[in-house]
């Protein structure tokens, strides 16, 4: 059976930019463009009249940024897109704080077409981590530490605590089960277990959860 196109919205306030994209995500098979926005109250609109699989949101537009819309499209809906932010400077604050905000991943304004499209593909069909390295990167700097290890941090058993660190290695669910040597099921129980205790929506806000925890990268 023949998968369903994955439907796109794109957000960005300059035109040019939204034409570069839709172009080159026209152009692959399996993905369809289906709304574009200007601002992001017209991201927020667009985005719950199409009901799209993915938005690509510009974090700095006027009005509405990109942040505050990526709250807005993700509250109170089940079957909210996945939302990946693209921007200009990877260390830019509004990139961690759209991420805090239940974005899945973000792409550099000058990425090539190739990872355009990959990342497009990959938030669509999977649950794995955006681009792991970047998301490391960018938590090293705007990470906010809290002062003390939240309370999740000890709920956490041994296995759990191992799987939130693969997790921020990117690896998917089949990489999971092989490397802790357990089914898909028990595998999809730790991750959702994590998600619990971390009290996060997401894979991607569960590893910055554990960077401000100071519970990755020896913190």
């Amino acid at each position: 059976m023949t998968r369903p196109a994955i439907r796109v919205v794109l957000a960005d306030d300059e035109r040019m930019v939204r034409t570069a994209l839709r172009a080159i995500l026209s152009a692959e098979p399996g993905i369809e463009v289906v709304g574009e926005a200007a601002t992001g109250a017209e991201a927020v609109s667009v985005a719950r009249e199409l009901r799209p699989d993915v938005v690509l949101m510009d974090v700095r537009m006027p009005g509405t940024d990109g942040i505050r819309a990526t709250e807005r499209i993700l509250t109170g809906s089940g079957g909210a897109p996945r939302i990946v932010v693209v921007t200009t400077f990877e260390n830019d604050s509004y990139v961690y704080e759209a991420l805090r905000a239940g974005a899945s991943g973000f792409l550099l304004k000058r990425a090539d077409a190739e990872t355009l499209v990959q990342a497009v593909r990959l938030v669509a069909r999977t649950d794995t981590l955006l681009f792991p390295a970047a998301l490391r990167d960018l938590a090293a700097v705007r990470a906010r530490r809290a002062p003390a290890p939240p309370a999740w941090v000890s709920r956490l058993t041994g296995r759990e605590s191992e799987t939130l660190r693969l997790l921020a290695d990117g690896l998917t669910n089949a990489e999971l089960a092989r490397r802790l040597g357990v089914g898909p099921a028990t595998v999809k129980s730790h991750v959702a277990a994590v998600l619990a205790k971390t009290g996060t929506r997401d894979r991607t806000q569960a590893v910055i959860a554990a960077y401000e925890a100071g519970f990755l990268n020896g913190g």
